[in-house]
């Protein structure tokens, strides 16, 4: 590695200020900083040491999301081939699921780094390494049908509005990713919903395969009349719960899987990376908000008022947004005793959306967003709490 250490010192006098490429030393820090960790260290006390960096804290998210990416590839090949009644064979399932997702990724990681790059040249600061996350969250949580163009104006409003007309990372109160993701659901509909858009098109025998109805177990549940059970209905539609735990079924690209999330979930917990407070909180708030509901159920009641509460942390996206997206440090709360009231009432929310909103069946994206508005008010009277339970002077 010293050649390489030898090539970026002897090119970064021309990056640093007065240098002929002053303007571009963010894009030098950013390349740098992938073989290195920085050097810059505090000039007075206090000094404060921990190998755990901000690149390196959002390098262990990408590397727990990199088998949601896989999975969401193959699920995408998968939902296509058997919609098409072509074979299931792993090369080929895989190989379209590529085909599909990847362009996406692509398209969201250098439109992000564009806009990143033009903020950070026109305020001299660094290329934050947030964006990776941002990147690598916004597009597997969109349909596999979803234009290229809309994923750039998706991903540009997230980095744009969501955060640096905020002043960039660490001061937006909004996840840059779902707030992308809200923007394109509210303004392209038809394209984000329904129940053609979870399955990837693709031509079988020279015909288009483009009338798959491919309805999510959410969308099933939401169509289910009592006195059917939601549970039942879901089993005859080939939608067990089971099935749903592993994540095999039609939906957004990397966040069926609810078994990833969970192992995901346990190690950023185990590296200190996630907040336990704030996933349990909102596992708490599910399941409670769920059986009250089941207490209030009649016989003429809806049917999602009878689902067992279990059932709601396997169909959608509620974990991938639990382990992911409301543990985002930036937009959640910082106090211990808030963190459990922001994961609560996320859950709380989620399931509230889900039954009595029915346009809206996913509900954690909107419970997410929701919560990141409060959470400064969260950590406001946390604080004035713990304050008042001080001793007073004498």
């Amino acid at each position: 590695m010293k050649p390489v250490k030898n090539f970026f010192d002897s090119i970064r006098p021309h990056f640093e200020k007065g240098g002929r490429f002053s303007r571009l030393y963010p894009f030098y820090e950013a390349i740098e900083s992938i073989f290195y960790g920085p050097d810059h260290v505090t000039r007075q006390g206090p000094h404060v040491r921990d190998s755990l960096d901000v690149k390196r804290f959002m390098t262990i998210v990408i590397l727990a999301l990199i088998p949601h990416l896989i999975f969401g590839i193959y699920n995408t090949g998968y939902q296509a081939h058997l919609a098409a009644g072509l074979p299931l064979d792993f090369f080929p399932v895989f190989t379209l699921g590529l085909w599909v997702v990847m362009p996406m990724v692509l398209v969201t990681y250098a439109v992000g780094f564009f806009w990143e790059s033009l903020f950070a040249v026109i305020r001299k600061h660094h290329i934050s390494e947030g964006l990776f996350v941002t990147c690598m969250l916004f597009p597997l949580t969109l349909p596999p049908t979803t234009p290229l163009w809309q994923v750039a104006v998706g991903i540009s409003f997230g980095v744009v509005i969501g955060k640096e007309i905020f002043g960039g990372t660490g001061r937006n109160f909004l996840n840059p990713a779902l707030t992308g993701r809200a923007f394109i659901f509210f303004a392209y509909p038809a394209q984000m919903s329904g129940d053609k858009v979870w399955t990837a098109t693709i031509y079988n025998n020279n015909a288009a395969v483009d009338a798959v109805s491919g309805a999510t177990p959410l969308a099933i549940a939401t169509l289910t009349e009592a006195p059917e059970r939601i549970e039942q209905v879901l089993v005859d539609s080939g939608y067990s719960f089971s099935q749903m735990f592993w994540g095999l079924y039609p939906g957004s690209i990397g966040s069926t899987s609810a078994f990833l999330c969970l192992v995901g979930a346990f190690i950023l917990i185990i590296l200190g990376i996630a907040s336990y407070r704030i996933i349990l909180g909102g596992v708490l708030g599910v399941l409670m908000t769920g059986w009250l509901l089941n207490l209030l159920a009649g016989g003429s009641s809806l049917a999602w008022l009878t689902l067992n509460p279990f059932y709601h942390l396997v169909m959608g996206g509620l974990a991938f947004g639990l382990a992911y997206m409301a543990t985002d440090p930036v937009s959640a709360p910082d106090m211990e005793n808030a963190k459990w009231i922001y994961g609560f009432l996320i859950g709380v929310l989620t399931v509230l959306i889900r039954v009595f909103n029915p346009a809206f069946p996913e509900g954690i994206m909107l419970a997410i967003l929701f919560m990141n508005l409060f959470a400064p008010f969260l950590d406001y009277f946390a604080v004035k709490t713990v304050c008042k339970k001080r001793i007073p002077n004498v």
